[in-house]
């Protein structure tokens, strides 16, 4: 599969995604998902392209509207035909070999469609933390348990909860999950 194939692909199914979803998709924003001024092959006037796009769109909202897009087509893909998703994991492993936009977009994570509910949901994991703190520090001294030999390991804990409290695993999450998926696509071997 050449990146020309790829994005082909991928495009197809963006914009099947985006009419299963009743979401409207200009020309001109399909053919930025082409978008790379490393690949002539599948960007024939990039510089033009876009000139057109920013002179009618705004970059954030565009991303985040492709990127719920193509994570909703991934999911499509992976439940009704795993074939398919087989492809777009093959065309994503290829797009990855050069520069292109378009994984700009793949690897952005969608907003919350449930922004509410994650902030609860956040909250109430912080209130179970909490609630398993106090609950350790009172067992420890009702019944009378020597915390002594751990106390090397309470800065290390402090800094996990203050990282959790802070939603910091998110972060570190993601930045470990681009650094090995990166580090796994260069130790491919080419095909």
């Amino acid at each position: 599969m050449n990146t020309k194939q790829a994005k082909d692909f991928l495009v197809a199914q963006t914009v099947e995604q985006a009419a299963r979803d009743s979401v409207p998709l200009a020309d001109v924003e399909k053919r930025m998902m082409y978008f790379t001024e490393s690949d002539p092959a599948s960007c024939e006037d990039p510089i033009g392209l876009n000139d057109e796009f920013e002179a009618q769109y705004e970059t954030k909202e565009y991303e985040t509207k492709i990127s719920r897009l193509l994570h909703h087509a991934y999911t499509r893909l992976k439940e009704e035909n795993p074939g398919l998703k087989r492809n777009w994991d093959e065309a994503i492993r290829t797009l990855r070999k050069g520069d292109h936009y378009f994984l700009v977009m793949w690897d952005i994570a969608p907003p919350s469609e449930h922004p509410t509910r994650d902030t609860f949901m956040l909250l109430g994991i912080g209130m179970l933390i909490a609630a398993v703190v106090v609950t350790a520090a009172f067992l420890a001294s009702n019944y009378k348990i020597n915390l002594d030999p751990y106390q090397k390991y309470l800065p290390i804990g402090v800094v996990l909860l203050a990282l959790l409290a802070s939603g910091g695993f998110r972060s570190i999450y993601r930045l470990l999950r681009t650094w090995f998926s990166r580090e796994s696509n260069e130790s491919e071997p080419p095909a």
